[in-house]
């Protein structure tokens, strides 16, 4: 792995230490700044959507676990219900 930054590695690149440079200051004009900063409101509107979708995913893994936990107790009522006892393995959590 000789030469390969740790981004390259793994989801190490997360967790290590950044290093900011100092860079060269300049005079940016306002129609540059301007750019700048739609271009930041466009990133910042990209991430805020991005979390939505990501909250929303989690949200529905919660909703499907509970409906499985839920059917699994709807068929153990139905099963007692007939007077039976499932033959069936309980899944790992």
């Amino acid at each position: 792995m000789r030469g390969r930054s740790s981004c390259e590695r793994g989801p190490s690149c997360w967790s290590s230490p950044r290093k900011i440079e100092v860079v060269e200051q300049r005079n940016v004009d306002d129609r540059q700044l301007d750019a700048l900063l739609e271009r930041l409101d466009r990133i910042a509107g990209e991430l805020e959507r991005l979390n939505r979708t990501t909250e929303q995913q989690e949200g529905f893994a919660l909703v499907a676990r509970e409906l499985r936990e839920l059917s699994e107790s709807l068929n153990a009522l139905a099963y007692a219900a007939l007077g039976q006892t499932p033959r069936v393995r309980r899944r790992a959590r």
